[in-house]
């Protein structure tokens, strides 16, 4: 497990926003190392949804088996707390087999779970939940964010007047505790890990490229059957656009417009332009975490520099 004496075992996180070329690196060092991957991806969890998740081909997971994939239907939840026990059980079970686990996905809230705990917050409120999302539709997410800001004003900094679904927890904490988000998440206290990480993080140079990167993949997914993909899902009857499924990037513009909410060209723009969000996301995340080791997509070396960060020796 890449252990010397004295040293804790090393897990290799490849991160990166959609569209960088993450799972083509981590099966490059499966070839290279005993390596087993876990996927980080809060999407490729579910089941019947492989096209717009971009989730590795049948032949591709018959070669490079990864954990935490294809096992969850579409009508049920799986929450970042979830992924931290199913994670750090098969984090055990790989470097008990003597192998290095290999974490890759761009879920980073899965990676912050697993790097640095959770806050213990209350259960969601379906009734309290519903109240917000009325008050949102009325009034609009910013006069959510507004709301936040008098009586959370550091939750209400870090956080986007937009950010639909962390404004309503952090204000649905807020009524149900009495204490804003921000004091749980000053007692999230960094864990001291049985491992060592060596984070890998993957973007091109040129952010032009991740998005023409971003834009052929989605009409890619268009030509592979996306459409038909989720338009099984809508006709199971039992999935609405609430569900954390339909939100998934893609699918929730599919669905929207199967609503009749807009036209197929609209659906494709606004997916295209989410996934472009999306990934602005993640790199804001990754710019934050210290000490990551950035490596450009597409480098013809890529996979010799991301061998001499885990083991020099093995080049």
């Amino acid at each position: 497990m890449l252990t010397s004496k004295g040293q804790k075992p090393k897990v290799i996180f490849v991160m990166g926003p959609t569209a960088s070329g993450k799972t083509d690196l981590a099966m490059q060092l499966c070839d290279r190392l005993p390596c087993e991957l876990i996927s980080v991806d809060s999407a490729m969890v579910f089941k019947e949804m492989d096209i717009g998740t971009a989730k590795p081909s049948a032949e591709e997971l018959a070669a490079y088996p990864h954990r935490l994939v294809d096992f969850l239907d579409p009508a049920e939840a799986y929450s970042a707390a979830q992924f931290r026990e199913d994670a750090l059980a098969a984090i055990d079970e790989i470097q008990a087999a003597d192998h290095i686990p290999v974490l890759v996905g761009g879920t980073m809230l899965y990676f912050n779970a697993l790097k640095q705990g959770l806050a213990k917050l209350p259960e969601a409120d379906p009734e309290l939940r519903q109240r917000i999302e009325a008050e949102a539709a009325e009034k609009g997410w910013p006069a959510i964010h507004a709301r936040l800001a008098q009586v959370d004003p550091e939750g209400a900094e870090r956080l986007k007047p937009n950010d639909a679904q962390r404004l309503q927890r952090a204000l649905e904490v807020f009524e149900l505790t009495g204490r804003p988000i921000s004091d749980h998440w000053r007692e999230q206290d960094e864990i001291e890990l049985p491992f060592e990480i060596v984070p890998i993080a993957l973007a091109p140079d040129d952010r032009s490229v991740l998005h023409e990167r971003i834009e052929l993949r989605f009409d890619l997914m268009l030509k592979a059957g996306f459409e038909d993909e989720v338009r099984a899902l809508w006709q199971r009857g039992d999935l609405h656009a609430g569900m954390p499924s339909i939100r998934c990037v893609g699918y929730r513009q599919m669905w929207s417009w199967f609503a009749g909410e807009y036209d197929r060209e609209t659906m494709r723009q606004k997916g295209i332009v989410a996934t472009r969000q999306l990934a602005k996301r993640q790199l804001t995340w990754l710019r934050g975490w210290d000490g990551v080791n950035w490596l450009p997509t597409g480098d013809s070396n890529l996979l010799v520099r991301a061998l001499k960060l885990v083991d020099p020796a093995v080049i």
